[in-house]
């Protein structure tokens, strides 16, 4: 799978502003402790826009070209095969890469396995019913030719998640206004029909299941009063 029409989009001026809407709803998503590990899923090559490494020396981004800015450390692997321990990482974060996975459910199912319980997912997709995306798809014949990608709707994203037992707190949405004037909007808990892309929050929740057991019936048994102060009985007498 190629993300070629990805980073041709990011160079067209509509791709241009949301990368940096992109960017900047990254940067304000990642709040967990510089201390903790943080897992980047598909590589983009200008992820020193939204994270700062030599701050979060944790941070690494696993591509299984090796993409990524230089700043980070990097991992070359299958993302439907993470080389990762179970419940070791913090946050995870999968930036357009599920549309070009042909893999993706299982790419879904080790993101599961190795976050952490409590751990946070962020997920950045294109909305499929974008005419914006749709127009650069099919105007640019050569990306069109070579992408076997597929568009995600945000509802069937929701089912995945719900299905691996996460809790979705904030689905947000990028707008692009009019290029020309260099506007963007970034709508948190938006869902309209023609936003460009959308980004998904989620927490892993792990429930135990407690099993029931039989409540014995015992026959109730009486305790006289008195009995329990044998000192105070025996002054009584007295």
């Amino acid at each position: 799978m190629k993300r070629n029409f990805l980073f041709a989009w990011y160079q067209t001026p509509r791709g241009k502003l949301l990368k940096e809407l992109e960017a900047g709803y990254l940067q304000r998503s990642i709040t967990v402790s510089c201390q903790q590990i943080i897992l980047q899923i598909g590589g983009l090559g200008w992820e020193n826009e939204f994270i700062d490494c030599t701050l979060y020396k944790n941070y690494t981004v696993l591509d299984a070209k090796g993409f990524g800015c230089n700043e980070t450390r990097k991992i070359q692997a299958k993302a439907y095969g993470l080389p990762l321990q179970s419940d070791s990482i913090d946050m995870i974060i999968v930036p357009h890469l599920l549309e070009f996975d042909t893999h993706r459910f299982q790419t879904m199912r080790e993101v599961e396995r190795v976050l952490k319980p409590e751990g946070q997912l962020v997920v950045l997709n294109f909305n499929p019913w974008s005419l914006w995306v749709w127009y650069q798809y099919l105007w640019d014949k050569k990306m069109a030719d070579s992408w076997k990608g597929h568009f995600i709707s945000r509802s069937r994203i929701l089912d995945w998640l719900k299905l691996l037992n996460f809790e979705v707190t904030v689905s947000s949405e990028f707008n692009l206004d009019s290029v020309n004037s260099k506007h963007g909007k970034f709508i948190a808990h938006g869902h309209s029909f023609f936003s460009t892309a959308y980004a998904i929050k989620a927490i892993k929740r792990r429930y135990n299941i407690i099993p029931l057991t039989p409540v014995k019936n015992e026959s109730p048994r009486l305790i006289l009063v008195n009995s329990l102060n044998p000192s105070a009985r025996i002054k009584k007498h007295d």
